[in-house]
């Protein structure tokens, strides 16, 4: 039987936030991730759309759509998240912001809050990018509990279009690493388009699970 998706089974592998907000930028995001069990294979993708309310905060939001026990793909959950940069990018050692999510699952009674600290460090090309979350479910149709994730990424900055990375995700029984690349292009003004590609293997566990994400961003 292939595995279900419950909101935060399974997902740890996502995105690692950065915690910088362009002054009225508003943007288009598409991300997938497929994850390989020997229980089966996990497909999940979101479609996003955010702005930016302030210079320093900006908010979006997401379908998310997941492919069922069937191989039927269908919408399964929404979502909202807002994320505030807290300093002005260079001005001290480092760079944060905070990160706000809420999700609904389609048609169930299960919710998810979330509240995450992001920090991120430049030094020569070099960059640090650490994420901390608390998440809380609850809901008729999963447990009431707490639960905690930790994301980091280095990034090397060769050249815009070609930023080689190595990237950390752990969460509840879940300890998985692997290597991706980033990408930026500008175009004129404001307009840039932004990619990602990773792959994911999870090490806490001796069964096979590997977990690609893909993801394109176009702010305007």
């Amino acid at each position: 039987m292939m595995p279900s998706v419950a909101m935060a089974d399974g997902m740890v592998v996502d995105k690692v936030y950065h915690p910088y907000v362009l002054p009225l930028e508003r943007e288009v995001e598409w991300r997938l991730l497929s994850r390989q069990s020997d229980q089966g294979n996990i497909l999940a993708q979101r479609l996003g759309l955010g702005w930016s309310l302030t210079e320093t905060m900006t908010v979006e939001g997401y379908a998310i759509g997941e492919r069922d026990q069937d191989d039927n793909f269908d919408m399964a959950a929404y979502e909202a998240e807002v994320r505030w940069q807290l300093v002005e990018q260079g001005r001290y050692w480092a760079d944060w912001g905070l990160l706000f999510e809420y999700e609904k699952r389609h048609k169930e009674s299960a919710y998810e809050a979330t509240v995450g600290l992001l920090f991120e460090k430049e030094f020569g090309r070099n960059s640090l990018t650490l994420n901390a979350f608390i998440v809380r479910e609850w809901g008729e149709m999963v447990s009431n509990e707490w639960e905690s994730e930790f994301r980091a990424q280095y990034r090397y900055r060769w050249m815009s279009a070609f930023q080689p990375a190595f990237e950390v995700y752990t969460g509840e029984d879940f300890v998985g690493v692997g290597p991706a690349v980033i990408g930026l292009h500008r175009f004129q003004g404001q307009k840039q388009l932004k990619w990602e590609v990773g792959f994911v293997t999870e090490l806490s566990q001796v069964s096979k699970d590997h977990s690609v994400r893909l993801a394109l961003e176009f702010e305007f």
